[in-house]
């Protein structure tokens, strides 16, 4: 078993839609073995949350969409929603039966963005669920597809997950999903791609290997796996993707199935700084020049004067990404001013802010106590 996982005393197990069902039914023989596997787990003392997809395939075959023609992709906001209501219901129940078998209380949480990015129900969300795990039971998360509004949420469970082992400071996520690792390439194209065993830090040469195409269930791929990895990564949390096809995906890691472990950061941010770096997604970008980013590497606040332009539509207090010249993110932090106030300080003094907006406000566009900046890319390797 690798370390990563053997010294872990919180886990987040993240499960893909693609194992969970079988001809668009719960896989109960699968799930029946992964609950084996957890209770060996938590009889080791480990704490457990699963994050589970498949409620949308499973509404979808309840719903009777496929005998109208109707293909997952051509599904409506709608449509998708009701799916996901249908759906909820027989997974939970899935995965409350399977559990109970094994002598362990399962407990259901929906999540959606809104959960994640905003502080205090953020808190609230991490407290309820460090208090199921203090009481032995095992919190079963999805996110909550049939009220979230934006284009049904993160588009994916994993980062959902990443953001759920940040939240509830976790040592390790295991992904598990019908790849067993990350490749230099694709190895359903290039029979000679090799395997890569460990990354300690995803740069833009990490970043290449991973192709944009998920599987017919799910629907996320290998870019949001690398997505989920760095948020786990900057949080202090060890992330491994590895295969679940097989029954008993946990028992084959721990006799050594092949696996790839995203290595987590030794200076893991604060409690605060993970919530902003991986809790938040962002309103909008403000485009800095090199000596603003100059800056912020060096432990300054970002000021108007640096600023080059802007995208996206924020309200003050919203979280933004930080791109250099070259449109890379470098870091992400809350904005002290609106985008319709910013776009108007583009690259303006202090002095001049104040003459142009008629009050005198924060000197810094983002305090750098509201900052979180990733490693440059001169820190990063494989």
């Amino acid at each position: 078993m690798r370390p990563e996982i053997e010294n872990a005393q919180t886990l987040v197990v993240k499960i893909g839609s693609s194992l969970l069902l079988k001809n668009e039914a719960l896989n109960h023989q699968w799930l029946a073995a992964m609950a084996t596997d957890l209770a060996g787990y938590h009889a080791a003392g480990k704490k457990l949350i699963i994050v589970t997809s498949g409620a949308v395939s499973l509404g979808y075959a309840a719903l009777g969409f496929a005998r109208t023609g109707l293909t997952r992709d051509q599904m409506s906001l709608e449509q998708s929603q009701a799916a996901a209501a249908a759906g909820q219901i027989e997974l939970a129940q899935g995965w409350r039966a399977a559990l109970a078998e094994q002598g362990l209380a399962a407990a259901q949480i929906l999540l959606t963005a809104e959960d994640t990015e905003q502080r205090r129900r953020y808190l609230n969300a991490r407290q309820t669920l460090t208090t199921l795990m203090a009481h032995g039971a095992v919190p079963v998360i999805n996110e909550n597809d049939t009220v979230a509004t934006q284009e049904l949420r993160y588009g994916d469970n994993d980062r959902l997950a990443a953001r759920v082992a940040a939240m509830v400071s976790a040592d390790c996520l295991i992904l598990l999903s019908d790849i067993d690792g990350l490749y230099d390439t694709d190895p359903t194209q290039h029979k000679d791609a090799n395997f890569i065993d460990h990354v300690s830090h995803i740069d833009a040469h990490i970043e290449a290997m991973a192709g944009g195409t998920g599987s017919s269930h799910g629907s996320g791929g290998m870019v949001t796996k690398l997505q989920a990895a760095e948020i786990a990564q900057r949080a202090g949390c060890h992330m491994v993707l590895a295969s679940g096809r097989d029954n008993a995906p946990l028992s084959a890691l721990a006799k050594g199935a092949r696996s790839t472990v995203f290595m987590a950061h030794d200076n893991p941010h604060s409690a605060r700084a993970a919530w902003i770096a991986g809790g938040l997604q962002p309103g909008g970008s403000l485009h800095l020049d090199a000596g603003a980013v100059a800056a912020l590497r060096a432990g300054k606040s970002l000021l108007p004067v640096g600023l080059t332009g802007l995208d996206g539509q924020f309200e003050r207090g919203d979280c933004v990404a930080l791109l250099d010249a070259d449109g890379q993110e470098i870091g992400r932090g809350l904005s002290a001013y609106a985008s319709e106030e910013a776009k108007r300080m583009v690259g303006l003094s202090s002095d001049a802010v104040h003459d142009t907006l008629g009050y005198r406000g924060r000197d810094e566009m983002v305090h750098r106590d509201d900052m979180v900046l990733h490693a440059a890319q001169s820190e990063k390797g494989q």
